[in-house]
């Protein structure tokens, strides 16, 4: 099997080297007889957004350049476990496995692939709570006569009047007045 590692340490002032992470996944792959075909290593917080070589070992995810991911721990790879699952599902769309050294998740084994189950159904018990966490929220907000959504614009229906009179569009109208063609049509209709 050909595989990909990615190592990430935290600092680039010398305090974390990255090559302990590496020694050991090398040494794992050897004793399972993978190929390892690439190594990707950011020397940058986990919080960050962009890290060049998660991004890149993405895009050769896609590309197929490898059959599985080794990482040392989960969060050497993603900042969050929303993150994690993401990659995790996309490397599942893609055919590719997954594999935590120190967690000892390997989504090739029927164990891994359990336990990347039980980590989306967490996944997706922390969404359901969060959408009725916001439900209630605005119920709450709604009976505090709390208005939601955009506010309205105000428009004269009076000028709406005359530049229809002048023979303007809904279009123009509402071009002219800075408003949606909805917002001119409530105003000639009330």
């Amino acid at each position: 099997m050909k595989v990909a590692l990615y190592a990430r340490v935290s600092t680039i002032n010398g305090q974390q080297d990255p090559e302990m992470q590496l020694r050991e996944l090398r040494a794992y792959c050897t004793r399972r007889g993978w190929e390892v075909v690439g190594e990707y290593v950011d020397r940058i917080s986990g919080a960050k957004d962009k890290r060049p070589a998660l991004d890149r070992l993405m895009a050769d995810a896609h590309q197929r350049r490898f059959d599985a991911v080794v990482v040392w721990k989960f969060d050497r790879f993603a900042r969050s476990v929303s993150h994690l699952l993401r990659a995790l599902e996309t490397f599942r769309a893609l055919g590719v496995e997954f594999v935590s050294l120190s967690e000892q998740v390997d989504t090739s084994t029927p164990m891994g692939k359990m336990m990347f189950t039980v980590l989306g159904a967490v996944a997706e018990l922390e969404r359901s709570l969060i959408v009725e966490r916001v439900k209630a929220g605005l119920r709450n907000a709604r009976a505090k006569g709390k208005r939601l959504g955009r506010p309205r614009v105000s428009v004269s229906a009076a000028k709406i009047q005359e530049l229809r009179a002048e023979g303007l569009t809904l279009r123009e109208i509402a071009t002219r007045c800075r408003v949606s063609k909805t917002t001119v049509i409530r105003a000639l209709s009330s």
